[in-house]
């Protein structure tokens, strides 16, 4: 599993939380104390419940599942797409869509227009149009492209989310629960742990803490893909079910009491 120490979270700015103001009492328990009227985060807490988190992923890479990486707010959007795609995985960047899991198979019309209009444009059909035409559809492209072309090869709902900010994705974090789809997530100090399964207390508006996370996390799903058996031996019906539009067999993984955690600094996220 990949080993973070307290050293690179301590570089990365992860011990620091919201305005004590904004705190959230829930929060309490992974609290160390305040600096100024900043929280600040304990980390000897945090260590072992990013390990937790992490090796709840890797379980679920180990298992051929899916992690839908979640962080559209500006500071997260680079390094959630970056590693997202080096591990192979979803990501959502941009602003998150209403029914992106609840109503799924809508969304995959969507996405199979996306790739009816990529398809038209490399095969030589946009050729056969008039200019005014192939800009309107070129325009359509770049809609659906922004919106939802970081899932556009996740065929099926995802076997849980990967999240930066809590507060922000309220809504992929509603649908998630709905859905019995476990969340993984960083939890700053404003926010209640108990909203995701894996809360990993820390800051999550840091530029270099959210890239800290969103690494450790591919590094698990490339470790849990390279521990994962031959393909041979793995059924497809051991994660999707026949309409595709079910999240699949969760792996298996230790799991403690609900985890909530994270303390953020709002000053301090401008790196």
């Amino acid at each position: 599993m990949p080993q973070i120490t307290m050293r690179q979270m301590l570089e990365a700015g992860v011990h620091f939380g919201h305005q004590t103001r904004y705190w959230n009492p829930k929060m309490a328990p992974y609290i160390f104390g305040a600096r100024g009227k900043i929280h600040i985060i304990n980390l000897e807490k945090t260590v072992p419940l990013f390990s937790d988190a992490m090796n709840f992923i890797s379980a679920i890479a180990q298992k051929r599942g899916t992690i839908l990486f979640v962080g559209t707010k500006r500071s997260a959007r680079e390094a959630i797409k970056e590693e997202a795609e080096r591990c192979g995985q979803p990501y959502m960047t941009q602003r998150w869509l209403g029914g992106t899991l609840t109503n799924f198979r809508t969304v995959k019309q969507s996405v199979a227009r996306l790739k009816e209009l990529e398809a038209g444009e490399t095969d030589g059909t946009f050729e056969k149009l008039v200019k005014h035409e192939v800009l309107g559809l070129r325009r359509e492209r770049e809609k659906l492209e922004a919106s939802l072309g970081g899932i556009k090869d996740m065929n099926r709902l995802p076997d849980a989310l990967f999240v930066i900010d809590i507060g922000h994705e309220d809504i992929a974090i509603k649908e998630a629960k709905k859905l019995g789809i476990p969340v993984i997530a960083v939890v700053d100090t404003n926010y209640d742990p108990a909203l995701v399964d894996y809360a990993i207390p820390g800051n999550d508006d840091a530029i270099r803490a959210v890239q800290l996370y969103a690494r450790a996390a591919a590094d698990a799903v490339l470790e849990g893909k390279a521990a994962a058996p031959h393909a041979a031996t793995v059924s497809e019906n051991d994660f999707s079910d026949a309409d595709g539009d079910k999240p699949g067999r969760r792996a298996p993984a230790r799991k403690g009491p609900a985890r909530k955690d994270k303390a953020d600094g709002t000053e301090a996220t401008a790196e």
